[in-house]
């Protein structure tokens, strides 16, 4: 009865950690409505900018970005190859719960790393969002294990680490997701 109600995609809101203003690009879109709660975070005065691979994923962007009430740029291209300027975003969430980074080859993943890398100002934060081993309650009842997942095997860790990011880290795994951070370095 007193109970507040949780907001939706509160966990991965408060893990992107993107504030009113900031220039936000996702790279893949396997959920729409999580998309579009974290796009709302940035407000007017901000930029959303989603990068998927078909025309499938473009909808369901457009279609959280519909449902959440908020403007987000929807853009169809591979993520080895982003049409964006040098130094455009504060943060970049490669999304993989949906597999696109496990998808690509070795070498294509790291050219999306090294294209996240390009995109990101100096200082800015790159995000590996990834599927996780599910925990608890969750565990039993929350369906098959996720595949391996870019995120949860380390290669993201790896991949920003080598690509010249400071700070890597797994910040959590949890509630069936992972999260890797790391930060551009000041140049």
């Amino acid at each position: 009865m007193f109970l507040k109600r949780q907001e939706a995609f509160g966990l991965e809101v408060g893990m992107v950690g993107v504030k009113l203003g900031d220039r936000f690009l996702q790279i893949g879109c396997p959920h729409g409505g999580r998309l579009g709660a974290i796009a709302a975070k940035v407000g007017l005065s901000g930029r959303a900018v989603v990068v998927v691979p078909d025309e499938t994923s473009a909808e369901r962007a457009r279609k959280g970005a519909a449902d959440a009430g908020v403007l987000i740029e929807v853009g169809i291209a591979s993520p080895t190859t982003l049409s964006y300027d040098a130094d455009s975003f504060d943060v970049v969430v490669a999304d993989d719960t949906g597999g696109l980074f496990g998808s690509l080859s070795a070498a294509n993943r790291a050219a999306a790393i090294r294209e996240v890398r390009r995109v990101l100002r100096s200082g800015g934060r790159a995000m590996v969002l990834g599927g996780a081993q599910k925990s608890g309650l969750g565990k039993l009842f929350g369906g098959a294990p996720p595949s391996s997942s870019f995120g949860v095997s380390g290669e993201a860790n790896t991949l920003l680490d080598a690509e010249g990011f400071i700070l890597v880290r797994t910040l959590a795994e949890r509630d069936g997701l992972t999260f890797v951070e790391g930060v551009k370095p000041r140049e």
